[in-house]
């Protein structure tokens, strides 16, 4: 592994304690270019996690509490006319930044919410006719609670689509409530860490993921993957080209991260579910039999034979 990369995933570990295996799993996100949602009740550390990651990337990093009143000019920026110049002036949005953290983004209208669309995909945003690009690197990290729908709105599929991965943070374990009740009877963990690492380092990691080798016979087990999806009797609707690609480049970061500089079969079955889960919508039959979309997944990848591949 990557020097650095140990470094960033030790400074992080110090706020988000016993819960390595979910740090590894938003940094391959990031290196992959991608957007993570978080999945879980109140109170288990999804935004101190967040802003635990914009510290030690040393990112410019903007927060969004998304709430019912919140409007699509709030994220993505809005043009208002200066009588001196006598034109309009663009007054950018929260989206543009770093790394933006959606606190609770099932909270807002469906509007605001496809506000993100464009820039998730194409990192940028247009407001009035005029195109505006968003920072290099560009990161979504956005926390829902899957309890208690009052006030609450689904992402859409297509929202869903253009998230990297959706992981749940889950309780820590005995031991690493005790170190958090111990660390943080007196200070807040989070003042103790500091910038492993700034823009330019950052871009160079995200660089060196992106060039780990990738076999052809990767590329047809992924499409042997998602085809699956698409043809499971307990699927309606199952992974887009767009997921496929998110999978290929989750598969690197996963190998990066793991110090390979090329891809191998067991890298795709390891990132498969988290990526994947979110983008299937379940036929009737499996909602009604309470079926869930890592199970079916992971029948999938039982199913599909995994390829031998040679050094």
């Amino acid at each position: 592994m990557n020097p650095k990369l140990n470094e960033i995933l030790q400074e992080i570990g110090k706020v988000v304690v016993g819960k390595n295996e979910n740090i590894r799993k938003i940094m391959m996100a990031v290196l992959a270019g991608g957007h993570v949602l978080m999945e879980d009740v109140p109170g288990v550390g999804k935004t101190t996690t967040a802003m635990a990651f914009a510290k030690v990337l040393g990112l410019d990093t903007r927060r969004v509490q998304f709430t019912s009143d919140t409007v699509p000019s709030d994220i993505i920026g809005y043009s208002v006319f200066d009588k001196q110049t006598n034109e309009f002036v663009f007054k950018p949005g929260a989206v543009m930044t770093n790394l933006l953290l959606a606190d609770e983004i099932n909270r807002t209208s469906s509007k605001t919410q496809s506000a993100l669309l464009e820039a998730m995909e194409e990192m940028r945003v247009t407001v009035d006719g005029k195109t505006y690009p968003l920072p290099s690197p560009f990161v979504v990290l956005a926390t829902q609670n899957p309890v208690g729908s009052a006030g609450t709105q689904l992402l859409p599929s297509a929202q869903m689509d253009r998230f990297m991965i959706k992981m749940s943070m889950g309780y820590p374990d005995l031991e690493s409530q005790i170190s958090i009740l111990r660390d943080r009877h007196t200070e807040n963990p989070l003042d103790k860490i500091h910038a492993v690492v700034d823009n330019e380092q950052l871009k160079e990691l995200i660089r060196e993921a992106s060039e780990v080798a990738v076999q052809d016979r990767i590329y047809e087990y992924v499409t042997k993957l998602t085809e699956a999806t698409r043809r499971h009797p307990m699927i309606q609707l199952g992974v887009s080209p767009r997921g496929a690609l998110a999978v290929c480049r989750m598969a690197k970061s996963y190998a990066y991260i793991n110090g390979r500089n090329f891809v191998v079969p067991e890298d795709v079955a390891a990132v498969f579910i988290d990526t994947c889960c979110h983008r299937l919508v379940l036929a009737t039959k499996a909602r009604m039999m309470e079926e869930k979309p890592e199970s079916i997944l992971q029948s999938i990848l039982e199913t599909v034979k995994m390829p031998v591949i040679k050094e």
